[in-house]
């Protein structure tokens, strides 16, 4: 079994910077898919940006130049840095596990305010 935990949600001005983590603890394997979605009010859970064990990153369009992902496989933490945030960034951030399934974390709520 493999247990996500969020954090480093909060409510930022637009324009600011958060850095989201990802604790994975559990039966981790060392090769797997990380990664980071997000789910607006209203609307689907959609991708914000992957990261494989090896590095390889992917990022939604709206992510791109302002988002980074990263990894620390030693740690099995994953991170999200996000900058220049824009009031429809806001949502529930959800750090996903994917080896043969997909693991999910409880959420952390980001909220920009205009």
């Amino acid at each position: 079994q493999v247990q996500l935990v969020e954090s480093g949600g909060g409510l930022v001005q637009a324009g600011g910077s958060l850095r989201l983590s990802c604790a994975a603890s559990g039966s981790i394997s060392s090769i797997n898919v990380m990664g980071w979605y997000r789910q607006a009010p209203g609307k689907q859970r959609e991708l914000v940006a992957t990261i494989t064990s090896g590095g390889i990153t992917n990022y939604a369009d709206s992510a791109k130049g302002r988002f980074t992902i990263s990894r620390d496989n030693a740690k099995n933490t994953v991170y999200l840095q996000m900058n220049t945030l824009k009031p429809e960034d806001t949502g529930v951030y959800y750090c996903q596990l994917r080896r043969f399934r997909d693991y999910w974390g409880p959420g952390t709520q980001v909220t920009v305010s205009s």
